[in-house]
């Protein structure tokens, strides 16, 4: 499936916090899967194409991101994209899923994950922000540029550029060169749509706050779902030591499944490796009894 197919399948739901984008594929057990920041759902559209044939796999927009219709004044800050996390579950009628994330949507769903445990199935977390270890030193320069001259002026003309945007997310892939022009425009495009656009990208990187993740930390530590923590080792943002915090803290984790010299990204890049970590947590999960999750 190309970039443009996939995102012909976007559909839309109405929530409290805006009109959320989403694709939806396969039948089966529901899978939420939450991107990060710069991109879209499109970055799980390899991993969806596995899964599809035996689950309903669901990748929407977060907040300021894709698709998906943020209003002006809406709470974008990490703790804003949970609660639209469970509003948008509500919508669509899912009462409980496996939930995969990655970068921002890592914290994102920790936080979700704490707060309502009842919809947890099961946990994927890939390399994303930790309780009070983020934001990492590597983005610090951008979160304090964009602070000054606001997201539009940062960006510059980064959407339309693909060989300057390359350059911008080699830190985040292994082969980058391996990203089609199309799937470059699709993500950062919507960024700076409009001036309206560009200030909720503003407004997203002026809340990041740890506060918002340390807060979960009491709801992790009662998380009995089954949680696997994936983890790049090749990712200059977030170290093993992040992933060992998961460990250490959730009760349902198991052992971090190392990639080793794995990027931020690879769920993108790596998606046969990564589904077989899936299938093989799933099928573990499958085999608990539901009263033993909580």
């Amino acid at each position: 499936m190309n970039v443009a197919t996939f995102l012909e399948r976007r559909r839309y739901v109405e929530t409290p916090s805006g009109r959320i984008a989403y694709v939806e594929m396969g039948e089966g057990p529901v899978v939420l899967f939450v991107h990060g920041v710069f991109l879209n759902g499109l970055l799980w559209r390899p991993v969806m194409e596995e899964l599809a044939g035996e689950y309903r796999c669901i990748a929407l927009d977060i907040l300021c991101h894709g698709a998906t219709e943020t209003p002006a004044d809406q709470d974008v800050s990490f703790a804003g994209n949970a609660r639209m996390l469970e509003e948008f579950c509500a919508a669509l009628g899912i009462a409980r899923c496996h939930l995969v994330a990655n970068d921002s949507g890592g914290g994102i769903a920790q936080i979700f994950a704490a707060n309502h445990p009842a919809r947890i199935e099961s946990l994927v977390l890939t390399n994303c922000d930790v309780h009070d270890m983020w934001p990492p030193e590597a983005i610090k320069p951008t979160k304090q540029a964009i602070a000054e001259l606001g997201f539009a002026a940062v960006a510059g003309n980064l959407a339309e550029d693909v060989e300057a945007a390359r350059e911008v997310f080699a830190v985040g892939f292994e082969d980058v060169g391996a990203l089609s022009p199309d799937e470059f425009k699709a993500y950062l495009r919507p960024l700076v749509a409009s001036p309206a656009r560009a200030e909720l990208m503003t407004r997203f990187f002026a809340s990041m706050n740890p506060a918002d993740t340390v807060a979960a930390q009491d709801g992790l530590r009662k998380l009995t779902a089954p949680t696997l923590i994936a983890w790049g080792t090749g990712d200059v943002f977030f170290g093993l030591d992040c992933a060992q915090w998961l460990q250490d803290t959730i009760p349902g984790a198991g052992p971090v499944a190392e990639i080793p010299g794995a990027k931020l990204f690879f769920p993108r890049e790596r998606p046969d490796e990564f589904v077989a970590l899936l299938r093989r947590h799933w099928n573990g999960a499958a085999s608990i009894p539901s009263a033993a999750r909580g």
